[in-house]
């Protein structure tokens, strides 16, 4: 034994130092690293696979709750319509003239079937069929004969089911409709048999509110609410309103499958699998992972400082030189010792210290002198910016005033004038180009009342803005601009009511601000033309075009986010427009932020 010890001890004398320490660090550190941290990595990645499935089962069980909750609205009204013997005698009953049943339907109406369900959700709508040729059709009832061509209809017709859910698109028969996936809940109003006329209900929920509340929830993974293998909802984009319901392709990633039947539609929720990211669950166990490579480098540590002091304390001094240079910090070494390489790369430091600080201050100071320069570029571009925009502004405001003293003989003109200060004295407020959205919301206010002044009931209106959005700052002026373009070339050109819709809010460290008109909407070759003006704005456009308001808007948006800015626009003659911006919160300043 001591013989092969003393010839093993021989060879290793014969090698070089630099052969030693790979072979000491291959046996003593990678060798027991390897081993060790793969045991607990490969524990730790199992049990996150664990927890994920976990996750993935709560999610489908969100999702279906919350469907269900939805559904449950439904079913009430939709029974309590089927039970209600005065809406079931006045569906029955035959009426000699329309002028009859107008009156009769206004008696309905003043009695509120909604008020007999107990519901008061703005997101369902109720339309009565009934086989009574009596009966004219509109609002809320409508011929049985009207809807045998609706595909609800024919599916109701092949099942024997006294109550079913449907998913369907309308885009078909219904081009101009403003939502155009539907979801229905069908019942049969069989209840009272001496009521021999045939009767059906039907409860539509809003897709879109739909939608909106199933991806509110901020999954993490991908979902799937599909009826078959027909994709009625995902958080992946393909929920829009405005196109047929996609299919599965067979290529998907399913890690988790919940199967139930609501009201007759077998529904299943499927939550995709995601790739593992090894990185991040590293990270999460970043101190255990700490304490193994402690553990593991301890031992040839001591055997290191052992084996040869001097060059290991050079080096040391070396490396943490190099590692104070990685915060910013140059520092040069104190004490330069020895005649031999690790010396000369001490000295080589030294000078390599001394050269990096004068091309920093080189550097910094043309780096500085740059951003002056772009700031004061930037700061009179928004300058001129901002007074091209204002008498644009205040040119429609003033021919809505004048429009409306024509019509009003002066009535009112006094209420409509003290709205215009109150936008005047709050534009003179505020000392530059970024505003809260809240004040950009209290001046949309103001805006749109004084708006009402001009139209009438033609105009109508709803904010909805989440509160932990208010205290963001955007430019002046960016989003009534878009607001005022609704009511200029929407609600001016159409006869009938329109509504005016302004939303913001937050998903996925997102912004979102969107308008939206029922107005008269625009054909495809406007909208092309300004999605292009919307997208490539820039000064020089904006210097040759007489028609600045939208693209001066959507140029101030991209330089105060640095071009992080998505804008989105759709429309449809008669249908109306809407417009989406998107931003990352990450690219605007918040009041918190200064105050703080």
């Amino acid at each position: 034994m001591k013989k092969r010890w003393r010839t093993l001890e021989e060879i290793i004398n014969d090698y070089s130092i630099k052969k030693k320490l790979i072979l000491f660090y291959l046996c003593c550190v990678l060798l027991p690293l390897f081993i060790t941290d793969s045991v607990i990595l490969g524990i730790v990645y199992y049990g996150e696979i664990n927890d994920k499935q976990d996750e993935m089962e709560r999610i489908a069980e969100a999702v279906e709750l919350e469907l269900d909750y939805n559904l449950e609205e439904a079913s009430k009204m939709a029974n309590a319509i089927y039970l209600s013997r005065y809406i079931n005698e006045f569906l029955n009953n035959r009426f000699d003239s329309g002028v009859d049943f107008f009156e009769a339907s206004l008696d309905i109406e003043k009695k509120n079937f909604y008020e007999i369900s107990g519901s008061s959700s703005s997101n369902i709508y109720v339309i009565m069929y009934s086989d009574n040729n009596s009966i004219v059709n509109g609002n809320h009832f409508y011929k049985l004969s009207s809807a045998k061509k609706e595909k609800w209809y024919q599916g109701m017709h092949d099942s024997d089911a006294n109550m079913k859910l449907f998913f369907y698109y309308i885009g078909d028969e219904n081009p101009a409709a403003n939502t155009l996936r539907k979801v229905s809940l069908i019942r049969k109003m069989d209840y009272y048999k001496d009521l021999k006329c045939e009767k059906l209900v039907r409860v539509d929920l809003d897709y879109s509110s739909l939608t909106r509340q199933l991806s509110g929830m901020n999954y993490n993974m991908p979902v799937y609410l599909c009826e078959g293998n027909r994709i009625i909802w995902s958080n992946e984009g393909d929920s829009g309103t405005r196109m047929d319901f996609t299919y599965l392709t067979g290529k998907e990633r399913v890690g988790y499958t919940r199967e139930f039947t609501k009201y007759g539609a077998d529904m299943r929720i499927l939550v995709m699998e995601t790739e593992s990211d090894l990185i991040s669950i590293m990270r999460q166990h970043m101190p255990l992972i700490f304490l193994m490579l402690t553990v593991n480098i301890l031992l040839p540590g001591i055997l290191v400082v052992a084996f040869n002091r001097s060059i290991v304390s050079r080096l040391t001094e070396l490396s943490n030189a190099f590692n104070r240079m990685e915060g910013d910090s140059l520092t040069e070494l104190d004490n330069v010792r020895g005649g031999d390489e690790i010396g000369m790369l001490m000295r080589n430091y030294n000078r390599m210290v001394y050269r990096f600080r004068e091309l920093i201050q080189t550097a910094y100071k043309d780096q500085l002198e740059k951003q002056k320069m772009d700031i004061a570029r930037q700061n009179a571009e928004l300058l001129a910016l901002h007074s091209q925009i204002n008498p644009h502004f205040l040119f429609n405001v003033l021919e809505g005033i004048r429009m409306h003293s024509v019509l009003k003989g002066e009535n009112e003109t006094a209420k409509m004038v003290e709205r215009l200060a109150l936008l005047e004295r709050e534009t003179a407020n505020w000392k530059n180009d970024m505003v809260l959205i809240r004040e950009e919301v209290r001046f949309i206010e103001a805006y749109l009342e004084l708006q009402k002044h001009r139209f009438g009931e033609r105009l109508k209106y709803r904010m909805e803005i989440d509160d932990d959005c208010l205290d963001y700052y955007i430019p002046k002026l960016t989003l009534v601009t878009f607001v005022e373009n609704a009511c200029v070339h929407g609600v001016e050109r159409k006869s009938t009511t329109c509504w005016v819709y302004v939303r913001i809010y937050k998903k996925r460290g997102m912004l979102y601000l969107e308008v939206e008109d029922t107005g008269a909407g625009m054909d495809e070759v406007k909208v092309e033309l300004l999605r292009e003006k919307m997208q490539n704005s820039n000064i020089d456009t904006l210097r040759t075009n007489k028609h600045i308001g939208i693209a001066n808007a959507c140029l101030r948006l991209k330089m105060v986010t640095n071009q992080m800015v998505e804008f989105e626009l759709d429309s449809e003659p008669g249908a109306g427009t809407f417009v989406s911006i998107k931003v990352p919160e990450e690219n605007l300043q918040t009041g918190k932020e200064n105050n703080g």
